[in-house]
């Protein structure tokens, strides 16, 4: 290893310190707790070292905010690897959108911030449409020719999705159906986008 190495080695480091201890914070304590100070209390360096690597708190947030669409994208890929067409696959991948937002809650709030993704920060954009490109390339395999363009149909059926998650999180959603199960509103809202499942 060359010594000039070295010091950027640390600075990716300490980088990387800062986002766990940032992805375990919003983990264990919600966006609220997310405060440059309590982050860099968690990664062991002190309270103006963040600044060094991430010149605003938006720009820490979005790295964080990153690091989760990186997990929510590697999950999607391993639940669709296996599924035997397209629809199924678009199952797995709603499946696999819904139980994320229910176990990282405070992750799932974060990824979706409106300021972190308008800012453009850290490739957060970059991060995240990849996932929505599948998200439309599944669509049009199912509906090969639908009255709405694929990228369309993708935006209305994520927006339920998310919907659902949402409504879910804040137990509305419970009330308004009587259903604590995800998988019938997931049903539901497929069949809404998709048509219903060829018997």
């Amino acid at each position: 290893m060359h010594r000039q190495d070295e010091p950027q080695q640390a600075e990716e480091s300490l980088r990387h310190r800062l986002v766990a201890a940032g992805a375990e914070l919003v983990a264990s304590e919600g966006v609220q707790a997310l405060t440059l100070r309590e982050i860099a209390r968690r990664a062991g360096v002190s309270h103006g070292a963040p600044r060094r690597y991430f010149p605003t708190h938006l720009s820490l947030l979005s790295a964080i905010a990153r690091q989760g669409f990186a997990d929510l994208s590697d999950r999607a890929a391993e639940a669709v690897a296996d599924a035997p067409d397209a629809r199924a696959a678009l199952q797995a991948l709603s499946r696999t959108y819904l139980g994320f937002a229910r176990t990282h809650p405070g992750m799932f709030e974060l990824m979706f911030r409106h300021d972190l993704l308008e800012s453009g920060h850290l490739g957060l954009r970059e991060t995240s449409l990849p996932l929505f490109g599948t998200l439309v390339d599944l669509i049009a395999q199912v509906r090969p020719r639908p009255a709405a363009e694929p990228a369309v149909v993708a935006g209305a059926l994520w927006a339920n999705l998310h919907g659902i998650a949402q409504l879910r999180a804040w137990g509305s959603l419970q009330l308004a159906t009587g259903v604590d199960d995800a998988e019938p509103l997931l049903r539901a809202a497929l069949d809404a986008h998709l048509g219903p499942e060829p018997r």
